[in-house]
């Protein structure tokens, strides 16, 4: 059984998935760390009748290093939600700043945890919290990942519209690159089983996926961003590490790894030009087993994809290193 804690526990997507963890038989002790509400979070959820024991921590009374102590996966959806018209990049000084922090308690309490990043825009959040790891001397590359499982789920969703499959979940579809605008790359033509998405549904097929959150920022009238589909995602990708972890086997899915330290990446390192990307990986006991180089396989609509997904990625990615290497002025 598994300890976990959800850091951002009492926010817009830390409810859903705490309670999506709490359903979980995977988790036999769930803790709850946010800056405010968690006692009560952790009150409600620990009524329903799962195994798992939850308890809610604040930042009062060590709470803390009593939240981190001893587990094994810390899931990170902390953070500010993006509002209309604000870009997840005007989000990065605020959310950065949190995740830094958070980042510095996992490498002080338990280094060994699987580190799972929902804070955006995980672009920069993930380099984030590698270089506050490699400081720490803490850095292990196949336990932290970028969790960019939504982008995949949309994916799914909006081409089961397009070909009438009634299961979304039923087709695989590599969804590669970043997690932000024309950073995400799905790669239609590696879907399995295959789909046909008519050449004139193409362009608004991929825009979709790429701004998806956009959607539902506008849906929601100024009251929120993707959360709830936000959790599912989450809680699908940790779910499957947990199986992983556990021993099952051959458990693949894309998310936002540092490339040279995954067994497979440095290939794919070389071919993108980026240190940081999402690409599909195959999990097992350790975390990232191994970086399966879909890019290679790309067609040719799919590399102009991958062009400009480059240009915006590594402007991220650098921006995150920064961040910790030469601080902003406070």
């Amino acid at each position: 059984m598994v300890k976990v804690v959800v850091a951002g526990a009492s926010g817009g997507i830390g409810q859903p998935l705490s309670l999506l963890m709490k359903s979980s038989p995977l988790v036999s002790e769930l803790n709850l760390y946010d800056v405010v509400n968690t006692p009560g979070v952790a009150a409600d959820l620990s009524h329903i009748s799962t195994p798992a024991k939850v308890k809610g921590f604040l930042p009062k009374d060590d709470g803390m290093k009593n939240a981190f102590t001893g587990a094994e996966m810390v899931v990170i959806p902390a953070g500010i939600p993006r509002k209309p018209g604000m870009t997840r990049d005007d989000l990065f000084k605020i959310n950065a700043g949190i995740v830094r922090d958070l980042v510095k308690g996992i490498a002080e309490f338990c280094p060994d945890a699987f580190v799972l990043v929902i804070s955006n825009p995980v672009n920069s959040t993930v380099p984030i919290a590698a270089e506050v790891l490699k400081a720490a001397g803490k850095f292990n590359p196949k336990k932290l990942f970028g969790v960019t499982t939504l982008d995949v789920v949309r994916a799914e969703t909006f081409v089961a519209e397009i070909t009438g499959e009634t299961n979304p979940s039923k087709t695989t579809i590599p969804v590669i690159g970043g997690h932000s605008g024309e950073t995400i790359v799905p790669l239609w033509s590696q879907a399995k089983p295959a789909v046909n998405v008519p050449e004139d549904k193409l362009d608004a097929l991929t825009n979709r996926v790429q701004f998806g959150g956009d959607e539902v920022v506008k849906a929601k009238d100024g009251a929120g961003s993707a959360t709830l589909s936000m959790a599912y995602a989450g809680f699908r990708f940790a779910e499957k590490l947990l199986k992983a972890v556990k021993g099952e086997s051959s458990i693949t899915e894309p998310t936002f790894v540092y490339l040279p330290g995954v067994d497979g990446g440095d290939a794919i390192q070389k071919e993108t030009g980026c240190d940081f990307f999402s690409v599909p990986v195959e999990l097992g006991p350790e975390g990232a087993k191994k970086a399966i180089n879909v890019v290679s396989g790309a067609n040719d609509y799919e590399k102009k994809l991958l062009v400009k997904c480059y240009e915006g990625l590594g402007g991220n990615i650098s921006k995150g290193v920064e961040f910790i290497q030469n601080p902003p002025a406070k």
